[in-house]
């Protein structure tokens, strides 16, 4: 078996337009050609858009630190997702967007987070606890289980239900069924269609979106009504929706919160499950990783009780994730609109250009990276390595648009990933290997199959 980890192969010279436009439909990453991983800027052209894709760290910077609102998110982005997050903080921009973060952020800082670690350790342990019927050595497919996992995260802190509540259940059925009924990019994307053109989304992509929005409607509603009462726990949910916009006063409505609630489901179970999936198939292509992982939490994690001081301890095991994020970030590319022209590497870059930020070739380029494709935790201790975590690493984006959830993400991420190869041991299924593929995240074309067993204490 390869000691690197699986990469998909990159699109071999020009294509047509229309072929581009196929291979970009069934996967984003295979699509592009492998001068990206090496190149500081490219453009495409098509009769529709014009897009730069910028891997040079100073422009990087300049888009998501310096000045992001001369770029914002674009549109496109939108196509595709109304149907589920309608006008969520994921896809608005400008006063809209602002007016979001102000609501929403307090809930995801440190003190707060500190909060929701009981809710996680739960959801660890119960992982933990529903990996143990499938851990006999024969094949399981894990990408299901991290899902299961990140679900029950995100409930659990959310809503403080766990992933077994009728309702919670419902909405992680359904949320499967929309993936499945999820095109990888809409045709609205691709082309410059006026506002009012239908976008002829799925029949079932758009009866799944319907389900999940009435399932957390049902959810908010019934949380705005525990808050009135004053019997509402106090979590995620009850935070954002009690906190008021410091310049307005303003609180988010029911409708505002349910587009909030399905990013929060989307960003926070999808991409999650996607990261602690790549997490435990690297762990199975490396076991000496895999050991020092188990070793270490065998050490600091007592299955008791949930204390908050372990996961400052678990070094190796985010060392292992902060490695996963970079080789398989959940989020492949970001795309940005152009507001007013540009001259990038003394090119034009015209007003309503996109550019896109891709994580995916940033984290492995041959110019940046030392080893660049290899699976190395360690390397974040070297100098080049702290220096690429500071100028070329944005598995959460960077700026003022950063993920919210990031600190979280990082405190799930480990924790999950720790409590899991602590009671079991993971083995690569060497007739099934796992190969990326981007859909709404990086997850394996066929799944990601291992073999669990118990671990001996």
């Amino acid at each position: 078996m390869s000691r690197l980890p699986p990469k998909p192969p990159a699109r071999e010279g020009r294509v047509s337009l229309w072929r581009y436009l196929r291979l970009f439909r069934r996967d984003i990453l295979s699509a592009q050609p492998a001068r990206l991983y090496r190149a500081w800027m490219a453009e495409f052209r098509t009769p529709f858009f014009r897009s730069f894709l910028c891997n040079q760290p100073d422009l990087v910077d300049l888009v998501l630190r310096e000045r992001p609102d001369d770029f914002p998110k674009s549109d496109r982005i939108r196509e595709g997702l109304a149907p589920l997050l309608g006008d969520s903080v994921f896809v608005t921009n400008g006063a809209t967007w602002k007016r979001q973060r102000r609501i929403i952020d307090p809930a995801f800082e440190g003190g707060r987070l500190r909060d929701t670690f009981p809710a996680m350790w739960d959801a660890g342990r119960a992982a933990a606890d529903r990996l143990a019927p499938l851990a006999d050595g024969e094949p399981v497919e894990i990408e299901a289980q991290t899902s299961h996992a990140a679900a029950d995260v995100i409930f659990r802190t959310l809503f403080s239900i766990p992933i077994e509540h009728e309702v919670a259940g419902q909405v992680f059925e359904s949320f499967r069924a929309h993936q499945r009924t999820q095109p990888v990019v809409n045709l609205g994307a691709l082309l410059p269609l006026p506002r009012w053109v239908p976008r002829f989304h799925r029949r079932g992509t758009r009866a799944t979106a319907r389900q999940i929005r009435d399932l957390i409607t049902r959810l908010t509603s019934d949380r705005m009504a525990q808050i009135a009462d004053g019997t509402a726990p106090d979590d995620l949910a009850t935070k954002i929706m009690t906190t008021p916009d410091p310049q307005t006063g303003e609180r988010f409505d029911t409708g505002e919160m349910v587009d909030q609630v399905a990013i929060f489901f989307l960003a926070g179970h999808e991409t999650s499950a996607s990261a602690l999936a790549w997490a435990l198939y690297l762990l199975a292509l490396y076991p000496e990783w895999q050991d020092s992982v188990a070793d270490e939490a065998q050490a600091e994690i007592d299955p008791r009780r949930a204390y908050f001081s372990v996961v400052g301890r678990l070094r190796f095991a985010r060392d292992v994730f902060r490695e996963t994020l970079r080789l398989y970030p959940p989020v492949p590319m970001m795309v940005r609109e152009a507001a007013c022209p540009e001259r990038f590497r003394d090119r034009d870059v015209p007003k309503g250009a996109q550019i896109v930020l891709s994580p995916w070739h940033l984290h492995r380029h041959t110019r940046l990276w030392d080893n660049p494709d290899g699976f190395d935790p360690g390397r974040f201790a070297t100098d080049n390595g702290k220096a690429c975590l500071r100028d070329a690493y944005i598995p959460f984006s960077a700026g003022q648009r950063v993920c919210t959830g990031a600190g979280f993400a990082m405190m799930e991420g480990p924790l999950l990933l720790a409590m899991l190869v602590r009671d079991y041991r993971f083995e690569a299924v060497a007739e099934r290997p796992a190969m990326p593929v981007a859909h709404l995240t990086v997850r394996g074309r066929e799944g990601i199959w291992l073999r669990v067993t118990p671990r001996a204490p």
